[in-house]
């Protein structure tokens, strides 16, 4: 059921525990190295983290194991994720890595790969990986000893990304009248970020902005935008910006200091978009975790909204696959694929704050579009992760609460592909309906999978 080194989004887990270890990071440099190297070239790496104690462990392990494998590095430094997807395109790269475990807390990190055209590795590709990784160099064809690669830091890398970032927004749209609240996490966008926003003329007040290796996501960022919504307030901003440790998620507020999750967002972007002639087969990209009346929105608007499973990166497969340039996850991963490859909470911010300028209305009024039904989410620690299906007890229980939403709600379960949870999502138009079906659910899942 479960990879034992991949998940969802890479690798992750608690530092110096397996498979977070330095020799395990070596190891999977080495095995990179020899599934991406082809012929006779010189290869290039781009490595770039976030802000965590952690990451120069990983990076030199990394660094190693991809000279010794005979490819280049080049080392960047903390930049966000959608930043390396970037560079790895821009500088002609072989393969990008980030060095980051996203929202968790600094006690964990993770690595996960972009591929030449800065796209997530897929499934199959990280399979052999793997392989290599835990056969500890079995046949593994290491090249000869004047053909290994060095490595290098750059230096200008964080002004690449910041032109890219202000070229996604037209030159007739001024940010000049424009006051926003910035939360950067403590982590990877707090220089780019605040940069950015400054540069295209908006008023800039910051959150976030001081990382010193282990307050990472501290009641900061995309988990906690209470503190950006009541900062809005306080500041009479336009709008507040939450992004999470690796800056590849953004939740936003309103001027009113209410908050905005990703469906609320790609409503937004999403009719945009139809009204321009700009969303091809007036097509929207979520998963299984959107929202009810995010589907009725797009319906309403002769819009068709297509589901995948949970992961920004089956997003992003099931777009390019169906010629969609819209798409992204309630959790706020906003892909434009248009500009980038890879969900990027700074972009979809500017995009926002593009409409809002466009448009000439509040973030408040564009926001109500869809009025989200009343949706439950309960993580339940689990010993074990096998098939629901497989558990006579859950599928009685889960049987039982779709009879009782009649249609007008849903039930979805699902295990974290980072984490040792089982995650239950009961939604429906009765919150208190909601409530009873995913407590008592949670209680038969925490039982049967303890």
């Amino acid at each position: 059921m479960e990879k034992k080194l991949f998940g969802t989004d890479g690798l992750r887990g608690k530092v110096n525990v397996y498979p977070m270890t330095p020799d395990v990071v070596m190891r999977l440099g080495l095995a990179v190295g020899q599934v991406l190297r082809n012929g006779g070239r010189r290869h290039k790496v781009l490595i770039g983290k976030d802000t965590r104690l952690s990451g120069y462990i990983y990076e030199y392990a990394l660094a190693s194991g991809f000279c010794a494998a005979g490819m280049d590095v080049i080392l960047v430094g903390p930049l966000p994720t959608p930043a390396i997807s970037f560079l790895t395109r821009d500088m002609r790269a072989d393969v990008g890595v980030v060095i980051s475990a996203s929202h968790n807390p600094y006690t964990d990190n993770g690595i996960k790969f972009f591929d030449h055209m800065g796209f997530k590795l897929p499934d199959a590709v990280e399979d052999r990986i793997a392989g290599l990784v835990e056969g500890c160099g079995q046949n593994w064809q290491l090249p000869a000893p004047e053909e290994v690669g060095r490595a290098s830091k750059i230096h200008d890398s964080i002004g690449r990304y910041n032109v890219f970032l202000k070229n996604t927004v037209p030159l007739d749209v001024s940010f000049d009248n424009m006051k926003i609240v910035l939360d950067c996490a403590n982590g990877a966008a707090y220089r780019v970020a605040p940069e950015v926003f400054e540069e295209l003329g908006a008023e800039v007040v910051k959150i976030g902005v001081e990382p010193d290796g282990t307050n990472i996501n501290r009641g900061v960022g995309s988990l906690h935008p209470e503190g950006v919504a009541r900062a809005v307030v306080a500041h009479g901003a336009d709008i507040g910006i939450a992004l999470d440790g690796d800056a590849d998620r953004v939740i936003v507020a309103d001027e009113k200091g209410r908050i905005l999750d990703g469906d609320q967002i790609m409503a937004i972007c999403a009719l945009d978009f139809m009204e321009r002639g700009k969303l091809p087969g007036n097509l929207l990209v979520a998963t299984v975790m959107s929202n009810m009346a995010l589907e009725l929105f797009m319906k309403s608007h002769n819009g068709t909204l297509l589901r995948t499973p949970v992961g920004d990166r089956y997003v992003v497969e099931a777009m390019r696959g169906k010629g969609a340039v819209l798409g992204g996850e309630q959790s706020g991963h906003l892909i434009f694929l248009n500009h980038s490859t890879t969900g990027d909470g700074t972009l979809a911010a500017l995009q926002l704050m593009r409409i809002m300028v466009q448009r000439g209305k509040p973030l408040s009024e564009l926001a109500t579009l869809v009025s989200p039904f009343p949706q439950e989410l309960v993580n339940v620690p689990v010993a074990r992760k096998i098939p629901f299906s497989e558990v006579p007890a859950i599928e009685r229980a889960t049987a039982e609460a779709e009879r009782e939403l009649a249609g007008r709600g849903r039930v979805l379960l699902r295990y974290s592909g980072t984490e040792s949870l089982a995650r239950v999502m009961v939604e429906a138009e009765d919150p208190g309906l909601v409530t009873r079906l995913s407590q008592g659910l949670a209680e038969i899942v925490a039982a049967a999978l303890a």
